[in-house]
């Protein structure tokens, strides 16, 4: 019975697939001609696989209103300055890397060793050795030589030029900011990621609340993407594992 319920099994999911298919295709012949339709507004907390987004978040301070006064403590104000200086608030990062590089490197080495050590008298043996055909003067003559030519060429260019917002998410001890943000954006079956995160002077920061990654230290920028492009794009996995275990 178990050899024929996965037959059965495999029967049922195929159908299944089968079914799914179809109605995918009619769905797609029906709106032939016709605008594609957007989807209806939805509560996102309801969707299936939705979490609370947490991120560090400053301390709750207790608020307290003084007599007489229109404002609060803690409160936004006109004249405050609005840019990120503690954990949880925002900043702009203007991430603009533009990298050249061209190098040429070429060494070349040669050397000619030539060795001879031979015995004209040695206490009459030598007669012995000419009596044998030996040459007691050439009895040994070495010769080496060897040569080595290398050349090495590196060329290469990226620019990375876009805006990414970034939370704050430590405060040093000498006021300087921990920041990290993180971007993606899908487009049909590929994902773009954007990652940025290091250490900013509150200084740096402009009026607009906004810094260049210039002068972001300790800069730690990624610009990738996942998908079915960069899987093309990629080796399989078994040509990599040969390329690594192969010395040759």
């Amino acid at each position: 019975m178990k050899n024929l319920s996965r037959p059965l099994a495999a029967a049922a999911l195929a159908a299944l697939a089968a079914g799914l298919g179809a109605c995918n295709t009619v769905d797609r012949l029906s709106q032939v001609g016709e605008r594609p339709a957007l989807s209806a507004i939805e509560d996102p907390t309801a969707q299936a696989g939705y979490k609370p987004v947490r991120l560090p978040m400053p301390e709750v301070q207790p608020v307290s209103y003084a007599p007489n006064s229109l404002w609060r403590t803690g409160s936004r104000a006109f004249f405050k300055d609005q840019r990120a200086a503690r954990i949880g608030d925002l900043v702009t990062v203007k991430v603009n890397v533009t990298d050249k590089a061209n190098l040429n490197n070429e060494t070349k080495r040669s050397r000619s060793n030539t060795e001879g050590f031979g015995l004209p008298n040695a206490f009459g043996l030598e007669t012995d050795a000419k009596t044998a055909g030996i040459a007691a003067d050439k009895l040994i003559n070495a010769t080496s030589q060897s040569a080595s030519d290398g050349a090495g060429s590196v060329q290469r260019a990226e620019q990375v030029t876009t805006n990414i917002a970034a939370i704050v998410t430590q405060v040093l001890p000498n006021g300087n900011l921990v920041v990290e943000g993180k971007q993606e954006i899908r487009v049909n079956f590929e994902v773009r990621e954007l990652i940025v995160a290091g250490v900013v002077r509150p200084e740096d920061i402009e009026s607009d609340n906004t810094i260049d990654s210039a002068k972001i230290a300790q800069a730690r920028i990624a610009y990738g993407g996942r998908g079915q492009i960069s899987d093309v794009q990629q080796p399989r996995y078994g040509q990599q594992i040969v390329d690594i275990l192969l010395p040759f």
